[in-house]
């Protein structure tokens, strides 16, 4: 159906009220602020409290962009949940969301990509709107990665945080979401894992062993490199220029990584949206989140041009050019 796009109509986010700083880590591992700051830019992230689950980090931030979109629960037709930590097995961590949100009918999954899930979340509801099979969707990207971490571990530790961030998409006649595109390479799967699940080492999982695993050196530089050419890709495809780009809107994993992908786009870092040092790596969750704050604060405006990009386990990585 030519003429049908997506368009974010409202943002969302939620961040758990606990709050672990780099001095906190300092009394649990053998890392320092100045190791972290300087490696990651990372100062603190937030950690969900006892019996604080995903969807209830969804829930937060589906309701704010809900509010912000002017459009109530009950007009979703559809819910796209990207998430690496889900409440449970099944049913999915969408349609417990779903059952929180009052909401009867409309189709709910789960998408998991892990730090790129937000962007393939979005991409999935773009293409269910474009298609006509939705009208006005929910996007979100929520995960509790601390439930993952290995507090022994100071090389994974010390990156990561939980939070939720939402978009609500709505059918238009103009763009919107320009394009989406979506690569992975299961090839590096081990480089950036947690390596048990139900049909693989489920009596590690039942044992609360389960944690993410990584190795780091080798991650930045696919990820620097994925990104630069992610970003090539996306201005090629839709016949744009780096100058027309208003804002970077990157995951937020490594501050290092953040430069990189704006020097690629000759973009100074105040046109880059920055969220690292307050959150850390909430995976599935960075972009929304990042995107709800500069949304929030004013600096992101109604008629500017954005770039989404992302890379997570996988690998995957993939890119989102929105007219916000």
């Amino acid at each position: 159906m030519s003429g049908r796009y997506a368009r974010i109509l409202g943002t969302g986010s939620y961040l758990p009220e606990t709050v672990m700083t780099n001095h906190d880590l300092e009394l649990l591992v053998e890392t320092s602020d100045e190791w972290i700051t300087q490696r990651t830019g990372i100062k603190k992230r937030h950690i969900a409290g006892p019996g604080e689950d995903t969807s209830d980090l969804a829930l937060a931030a589906a309701r704010q962009a809900l509010e912000a979109a002017g459009r109530r629960a009950a007009d979703l037709d559809l819910i796209v949940m990207a998430t690496t930590t889900p409440d449970r097995v099944f049913p999915s961590t969408a349609c417990l969301l779903q059952q929180k949100l009052g909401v009867h009918g409309c189709a709910a999954f789960d998408v998991q990509a892990v730090c790129t899930g937000f962007i393939y979340a979005l991409a999935v509801a773009d293409n269910f709107i474009r298609a006509g099979q939705a009208t006005l969707a929910l996007v979100v990207g929520a995960e509790t990665l601390s439930r993952l971490i290995d507090w022994t571990d100071r090389s994974t530790c010390v990156l990561f945080g939980d939070g939720a961030g939402a978009v609500v998409l709505e059918a238009a006649t103009a763009p919107g979401v320009y394009s989406t595109q979506l690569h992975a390479d299961g090839d590096y799967a081990d480089l950036l894992t947690v390596p048990y699940g139900v049909s693989q080492g489920y009596d590690r999982l039942r044992q609360g062993e389960a944690y993410i695993e990584m190795r780091g050196n080798e991650v930045f530089r696919m990820a620097v490199n994925t990104l630069g050419r992610i970003v090539d890709e996306t201005l090629e495809h839709n016949g744009i220029a780096r100058s027309d780009v208003d804002w970077l809107v990157p995951h937020q994993a490594n501050h290092r990584i953040i430069e990189a992908t704006a020097r690629k786009l000759s973009l100074p870092m105040a046109r880059v949206v920055v969220t690292v040092h307050e959150h850390a790596n909430t995976s599935a969750a960075s972009i929304p989140l990042a995107l709800d704050v500069a949304v929030r604060d004013g600096r992101i405006r109604r008629g500017e041009l954005l770039l989404m990009e992302a890379f997570g386990g996988g690998f995957t990585w993939g890119s989102a050019l929105v007219r916000y």
